[in-house]
């Protein structure tokens, strides 16, 4: 079988020829919905089954992701399920979303904090992590306490960790070399 990222590119570039702007932001979380369901085991087994008719896994698909559709990520889902493509259908969501980040010069960033982050401040380390990285960031805050405290962030394959437990490390490797 095909590598999934060269089945999921044509699908992901029709659907950015598309749309234009703002339009292509508020597909993003449709598509994300609807490749959580159709990434499910359970949601392929049913979709490979030669009994069951596109229409059916069309239905189960957008019954289960519980998001209202735009006309154009319905047409992209019916010609992907109809191509009996719907494994491709989390990869189209990602190299779609990866376009949209590449033409608006942005990039998706984890961080990672001990305790929540209040609003302003999180401003403020937005504005802090887009000059360190250089290039606009859409941020998105999960806690994680064994960090201890301070703040990881993942943008990309790029990792800034300011962290109390990368310091203990770094002192640990240190006392003993």
């Amino acid at each position: 079988m095909a590598e999934l990222a060269t089945i999921a590119r044509p699908y992901a570039e029709a659907l950015d020829q598309s749309v234009t702007g703002a339009d292509a932001l508020a597909l993003i979380p449709q598509l994300q919905a609807l490749a959580a369901v159709a990434g499910h085991p359970a949601m392929q087994q049913f979709a490979d089954n030669p009994k069951v008719k596109p229409q059916q896994v069309l239905d189960v698909l957008t019954g289960v992701a519980k998001t209202a559709l735009d006309a154009r990520v319905s047409n992209l889902l019916t010609a992907v399920v109809d191509n009996g493509r719907l494994a491709a259908l989390p990869e189209i969501a990602r190299q779609f979303h990866a376009m949209k980040n590449a033409q608006s010069g942005s990039s998706d960033a984890v961080v990672f904090s001990a305790f929540p982050i209040a609003p302003d401040q999180l401003g403020q380390v937005s504005l802090a992590l887009e000059k360190r990285f250089g290039r606009k960031l859409n941020l998105t805050v999960q806690e994680d306490p064994s960090l201890i405290g301070g703040i990881r962030v993942v943008v990309g394959d790029e990792v800034l960790d300011t962290s109390v437990k990368a310091r203990l490390e770094q002192m640990k490797v240190a006392l003993t070399a």
